[in-house]
């Protein structure tokens, strides 16, 4: 990733603090742009290692889940920094259960944090960004191929697919770029901690992707750089599926055989 990539550049993560928004904030800070990392939960220690590797970033929280909070903290941002010239709307949580029994507070912190507060932020950051601006929503494989158990995650994530889509004529003549990107099986915190406490999770994980391997939250970080960066030009209402293969295989290929 070049150094100067997004240079001079503002950029705000939301769910920074970790996993896959930890990932997108070290590579945009890499990458040269001054990083914002917006979490509900605190993020300083981030920030000071990236100030440790001479990178500019701050941290300054947020609960996308509140609605009234969003307004207030886009406004923060630019009169903090002046500017926001990339967005990365990655926060989200992710409940399942059964279908049949799943009660209506999950189904409203699933649309009020994946859905609600994407068209929420992206809307106030628009406002507020010149041309040449972009965002990028992150959804997940499971917008076009999910499991049983998890119906209204999906929903949520293949919302996020489809706003992307209008949003990027909502605000192509404004010069600002929107795509979005979904990941399949990522390495996260959480997921190493499974497969340590469970081995064997491993090799079935590796068996489920077509190269035998499954995302780092730096792959998904350099995708949202590039994303974000001029080298994306001819790209908006585009969606990119990241996932070694996962969801291109009616089942995996090995128990075939």
């Amino acid at each position: 990733m070049s150094k100067t990539l997004l240079e001079q550049k503002v950029v705000v993560v939301t769910g920074a603090a970790a996993g896959i928004g930890w990932g997108i904030a070290q590579v945009c800070a890499e990458a040269g742009a001054t990083v914002v990392l917006a979490d509900i939960n605190d993020a300083s220690n981030r920030v000071e290692t990236l100030k440790d590797r001479g990178f500019d970033s701050a941290y300054m929280p947020l609960n996308v889940g509140d609605a009234a909070a969003i307004e207030p903290f886009i406004a923060a941002v630019v009169t903090r920094f002046g500017r926001i010239d990339g967005l990365v709307n990655n926060a989200g949580v992710t409940i399942e259960g059964d279908f049949l029994d799943f009660e209506l507070d999950k189904i409203e912190c699933l649309w009020e944090v994946n859905q609600r507060s994407v068209f929420l932020l992206c809307q106030a950051a628009a406002r507020r960004m010149q041309a040449g601006a972009a965002i990028v929503n992150i959804a997940s494989n499971h917008a076009g191929a999910s499991v049983a158990g998890y119906e209204m995650y999906a929903a949520t994530k293949g919302a996020i697919v489809a706003m992307t889509r209008a949003m990027a004529w909502s605000l192509g003549r404004k010069g600002i770029r929107v795509n979005s990107l979904c990941p399949g099986l990522t390495k996260t915190e959480a997921v190493a901690k499974v497969e340590e406490d469970n081995p064997s999770l491993a090799m079935s994980f590796g068996k489920m992707h077509a190269d035998g391997q499954y995302n780092t939250v730096d792959e998904i970080g350099h995708i949202a750089a590039f994303l974000l960066s001029p080298h994306a030009g001819a790209l908006t209402g585009s969606n990119l599926t990241a996932d070694h293969g996962m969801s291109a295989a009616l089942c995996p290929t090995d128990d075939l055989k």
